[in-house]
């Protein structure tokens, strides 16, 4: 069995990959969120929880907020709301004895972020302000399953939430849910972003997927200032309660978020830019610029065997020695999203073995084909270092069972935040 590391607090810049990665301009005025959930439901949004209770922290600390998350929801009332600039819903709507707080709080000028979750219901008469007037979807009507990706069209590009964004780019995993009401005929309603046409079919299940049709995914209200993102459920194998694809790996969708809670909040931010996300000893990763790629639990560097340049040759850990067969670079391949070459023969790229999907697939060289398999997702943790995404698996590139030892040939595997998936750059 792998060895199971402690959890690392993942402390990720605001988003994440090379050449596009975008970092609003720190708050002009600190300011506090406070998040609440219930993760009591479903293994998904349960690990979805745990997982924005180590990402967004790190947004604050590099956008000047403050982050909490409870569960207690007693403390959404008048007297505690007053304390925060942003309130978000993670994984449920308030319970009846706190409506009416949250209700006041938003009519009064408070800010709202919700995922997912916050807005299922299938009698949105039980709290018709809520779910009628508020988020104007109504009832749940329809959910896609299993997860997966959609590309999303952005429907208003004037929005501060969705400046700099490109007009279509991809999402992380989820479960996307439908609505009864058509946001479209609400005039209240500014619908951000909508399911691009070329996302379908959306869903691995036949019987449950969209095959066609208009999917609102990011909205908001014009008479509060609140946003909903319908993504917030991670990929989940249930047989072993591990996670299988992460909600934070899409770098425009982060870039989202954390401009949203500026909006949110009041604060002005800068406009996107394309800076590459910083490196501890070098500065920002630059395209064509050679690395070291170095293990964080091991301390070993990620190696192609024997020297070797050929198809299928064995991507590995060993003692960092310098030379070509342990220098990659990192050229983009879009939505942030990277190739990486090996200095040996620069046509020859990180690749997953037969294009698997699977847990501990091998990593071999290949000659590059602009495959998925082939491409990776920086992202950026505390302390410098990066764990790398797979866009055809949503998988992290590994070492497997933590192994210090050289000649450990590494893998791709559901990413777990532990130091067997960290790396840093050298």
């Amino acid at each position: 069995m792998r060895r199971k590391l402690a959890l690392a607090a993942l402390a990720l810049l605001t988003a994440v990959g090379v050449g596009l990665v975008i970092r609003p301009a720190l708050a002009a005025t600190p300011f506090k969120v406070l998040a609440f959930y219930n993760g009591t439901w479903d293994a998904a949004h349960i690990d979805f929880d745990k997982e924005a209770k180590d990402w967004f922290p790190a947004q604050g600390a590099a956008n000047g907020f403050t982050w909490e998350a409870t569960t207690d929801w007693s403390r959404l009332n008048t007297g505690s709301l007053a304390q925060y600039k942003v309130i978000m819903f993670l994984d449920n709507a308030p319970p009846s004895g706190q409506r009416a707080a949250f209700q006041q709080y938003m009519q009064n000028g408070g800010a709202w972020m919700g995922f997912h979750v916050s807005a299922f219901t299938t009698d949105p008469n039980s709290w018709s302000w809520y779910y009628n007037t508020f988020l104007g979807s109504g009832a749940f009507q329809t959910n896609t399953w299993g997860p997966t990706r959609i590309t999303y069209k952005v429907e208003d590009r004037n929005h501060p939430s969705t400046a700099g964004l490109p007009a279509t780019f991809t999402s992380a995993v989820s479960e996307w849910y439908s609505w009864s009401n058509d946001l479209r005929q609400n005039p209240n309603i500014d619908i951000l972003a909508s399911v691009d046409p070329s996302s379908f079919p959306v869903g691995t299940d036949p019987n449950q997927s969209w095959y066609s049709g208009y999917y609102p995914i990011l909205w908001t209200n014009r008479n509060y200032r609140m946003l909903y993102a319908n993504f917030g459920h991670n990929g989940m194998n249930y047989s072993t309660n591990t996670r299988t694809s992460s909600t934070f790996d899409s770098a425009n969708q982060n870039r989202w978020i954390v401009q949203g809670i500026l909006w949110l909040a009041g604060q002005a931010s800068t406009p996107p830019t394309s800076t590459p996300p910083a490196s501890p000893s070098s500065g920002p990763i630059q395209p064509g610029t050679w690395y070291q790629v170095v293990n964080k639990n091991s301390g070993k560097c990620v190696d192609a065997r024997a020297a070797g340049t050929a198809n299928g040759t064995a991507i590995q850990q060993y003692t960092c020695n310098g030379t070509n067969a342990q220098q990659y670079r990192f050229q983009p391949t879009g939505d942030g999203y990277v190739r990486i070459d090996n200095r040996g023969d620069s046509a020859q790229s990180l690749d997953v073995t037969n294009k698997s999907t699977s847990d501990n697939a091998p990593i071999q060289l290949w000659a590059y084909s602009s495959g998925t398999n082939q491409q990776w997702l920086p992202v950026a943790e505390s302390g410098g270092y990066y764990h790398f995404v797979n866009r055809a698996s949503g998988k992290c590139l590994d070492t497997p069972a933590a192994s210090t030892a050289d000649s450990v040939q590494l893998v791709q595997y559901a990413c777990n935040a532990t130091a067997a998936q960290s790396f840093r750059l050298g």
